[in-house]
């Protein structure tokens, strides 16, 4: 079976810094795209898709450029102020830069925002619109608790694809399922939003997991969203807080057993290659 990656990051400290690593001992180091080649490959990895970090103009050009160079890489969610009156132009710039073919969508850190208003406001529902217009995706990183904007989100741009990243990020280290259940069938009713089933191990005990641990929260999403609507993810390396890759996958590949082989590639390809238009 054929796997998509559709949620990985990269940084290099040399070239920026990742603030959000100061914490975090294990993740402030550089993690290179030579380090996640052998992993992937191991797994059976085929395609990836890059994910942006931080808000910073630079890192998206760079991230575009190191996918024209990759066997690996088949896309890149980067980041541009969605809500600037020039996003337009901003996409534009960033399609006409080296590897700018790769550009696959945008994502915004909503979930360092004290709460989901920004994703309704004027600005950035005209902005989406233009992603819209300019067939990109919007990946959603988003806490629990910002679930319901992004419904409000997706229903007031039904033209444009959003891919909700991370489960939305339910408390499965405090064993709870509501709202977010309730939440997540909301999301899942709308025919424009698709669901990774990635970061599920750092959200449960990071030194003491096991799948039946994430089974009910990955039973939810593909009950709700179905097969055709959800793909893997490995969220490596932040993941590397909790497993090394392989475990990573081999949670996927567990919690999906109980599928039929065309459910599962759905999961572990068909979905990200039709979402992210992956070649």
């Amino acid at each position: 079976m054929a796997i998509v990656d559709a949620h990985h990051h990269l940084w290099d400290l040399a070239v920026r810094d990742q603030p959000w690593t100061a914490g975090l001992p294990a993740l402030r180091r550089s993690f290179h795209l030579g380090d996640l080649e052998p992993l992937a490959a191991a797994a059976g990895v085929t395609a990836t898709i890059l994910v942006q970090t931080i808000h910073a103009a630079g890192e998206t050009p760079e991230m575009l450029a190191l996918a024209e160079t990759s066997d690996l890489i088949a896309g890149v969610v980067g980041w541009t102020d969605v809500a600037a009156p020039d996003l337009a132009d901003r996409l534009a710039e960033l399609r006409a830069g080296a590897g700018g073919r790769w550009l696959a969508g945008i994502r915004h850190q909503v979930q360092e925002l004290p709460d989901g208003s920004w994703l309704t406001a004027p600005a950035t529902v005209a902005g989406l619109r233009t992603l819209a217009a300019a067939g990109l995706v919007f990946d959603l990183i988003v806490r629990a608790d910002q679930l319901p904007a992004c419904v409000a989100a997706a229903r007031a741009v039904p033209e444009l694809s959003f891919v909700l990243d991370h489960l939305g990020k339910p408390r499965i280290a405090a064993g709870e399922l509501e709202p977010w259940t309730t939440d997540i069938r909301a999301l899942a009713a709308l025919p424009n939003v698709t669901c990774k089933l990635s970061g599920m191990v750092t959200e449960a005990d990071p030194e003491n997991w096991t799948v039946q641990d994430l089974r009910p929260y990955a039973d939810t999403v593909l009950d709700a969203f179905g097969p055709d609507r959800v793909m893997f993810g490995s969220d490596w390396p932040v993941s590397t807080l909790a497993a090394d890759y392989a475990r990573v996958v081999r949670a996927a590949h567990e919690l999906t057993a109980p599928l039929t082989i065309a459910e599962r590639e759905y999961i572990f390809a068909g979905t990200a290659t039709g979402v992210y238009h992956i070649q």
